[in-house]
Order: C-alpha cells, then structure tokens, then sequence
C-alpha cells in the first residue's frame, strides 16, 4: 500500500511532465494492445486447429506472444504512472487488468519489486537481479520467476485451463498452442530483452547508477522484440516516458 501511495504521488507529479502528450494517447494505446489481446485470443481459441496449414500456425502463436508480451509492458508503463497520468485510479486499474489477463499477477507485489528494481539495479537488493550463482540465461530466468509466482497463482491458473475446457468445451489443443505457449514464450522474451541483457554485467564492468544497457537496433526491430523494452538505459534514465516515446531517447544518444 505504501508503494502505491508513493506511485501514486510520482504519477501526480508527472502530469506537467508529459502535459504536451494527447491527453488520451497513453489510454488508448493500452486500451487498443488489451483489446487486440482479447479478441485474439477467443478467435484462436475457438478455431478449428485442424483447418489451419503449418505455416498459419508458425505465424500466429508468434502473434499471440506479442500481444501477452503487450499487456506486460501495459502494466509496467502503468506501474510508472504514464497510461494515464490525468487520473491515477484508472491508470492502475488498467495496470492491474492487464497483469490479471496476463497470468493472474499480483499488481500491487510486482509493483514494490519494480519500484525496488529502479532503486537498487543490479544489486543484492534488486529483487530482479541473480543472486550471484544463478547467472546463466535459464538459471537467472528460473531465479527470477520463482520470486513472482505463488502457488495460488499455480492453482487459480490451473483452475482457470480446466473451467475453460471442461466447462467451456475449448480443445486442450487451443488452450496450449494459444494460451500456455504464448503466455510462456511471452515471459522469456520479456527476460530476455528486459532484464537479462540489459542488466547483464558488461566486461567494461556497469555504469552507474543505472547498471543499464541498451540493445543497439533500428527502431522497428525494437519495437517487434519488446515494444522497445530493449531500449533499457533509456528507460531508466527516463521511466516518467511511456514504452513508445523510448526512441525518441535513443535517437538522441
């Protein structure tokens, strides 16, 4: 609660910040990524898997992952106050949605641990960094996910598949391939692209404060990769900006 309270005073704090921006332009793009997420999901779900060709397959759970690795970055940009900075309320209610349809996450837990995240990179009080012997990619990653899921998280989701296919009648083949895969693949591209390279230690050894790297692509490829979550020293260097105004950051280095 008492980090909330403290987003919440970094958010009234940035609406000068950001008062250029269309007053809407944050909202919409997370209303439109949670929306496009959702319909997409009831049509792969309710598609007949076997009327569609291999190479349909190979493009669409790509797409699927995308719009999850989406409600993930939603829900971060509204744990930085920036979907919607007019109104505080709404803006943690769409952060809290989206890590809901995400994977049944815990808002206000994943938003003390970000908050201690930007704090204390790399360090033994980050709660994303590796303990210093969980340094490869899957022994950091395993590392990292352990510190946010609970049990309960297992059981509700676990619930959750069975309601949808017992209930629902939705074939065990939809509910992998389009939910358990994505959300999945989903979570690794976000270690990936957010945590694992940005904050790996460089040999030059880290810049202070932020211990942060950037991965040097053209603009498009950033955005298909993470939504320009590769673009890290710039977001922590500017965490008052929203995952699309991260380039314009970049460009300028």
């Amino acid at each position: 609660m008492i980090q909330l309270e403290q987003s919440l005073n970094h958010q009234t704090k940035l609406t000068p910040l950001l008062k250029n921006e269309s007053t809407f332009r944050g909202l919409f793009i997370a209303i439109l990524i949670i929306s496009l997420w959702a319909i997409s999901l009831v049509f792969l779900l309710l598609v007949n898997i076997s009327q569609l060709k291999f190479w349909m397959l190979c493009a669409l759970i790509p797409w699927q992952t995308f719009l999850y690795t989406g409600l993930f970055i939603t829900s971060h940009d509204a744990m930085h106050g920036v979907v919607f900075p007019q109104n505080p309320k709404i803006n943690h209610l769409i952060g809290r949605l989206s890590l809901a349809f995400y994977g049944l996450l815990p808002y206000d837990k994943l938003l003390a641990k970000h908050w201690s995240h930007h704090r204390n990179p790399a360090s033994k009080l980050d709660p994303d960094f590796h303990d210093g012997k969980h340094i490869t990619f899957f022994a950091w990653y395993f590392h990292f996910m352990i510190n946010y899921w609970s049990w309960g998280q297992i059981i509700a989701i676990t619930f959750s598949y069975q309601f949808a296919n017992l209930i629902l009648h939705i074939p065990h083949e939809n509910l992998i391939l389009f939910w358990v895969v994505p959300s999945l693949l989903s979570s690794l591209q976000l270690f990936y692209f957010g945590t694992f390279i940005p904050h790996s230690e460089p040999i030059t050894g880290y810049v202070q404060p932020h211990c942060a790297q950037t991965i040097d692509c053209p603009v498009w490829l950033s955005f298909l990769t993470c939504y320009h979550f590769g673009y890290h020293k710039e977001h922590h260097e500017n965490p008052h900006l929203p995952w699309w105004r991260l380039p314009e950051m970049y460009k300028k280095v």
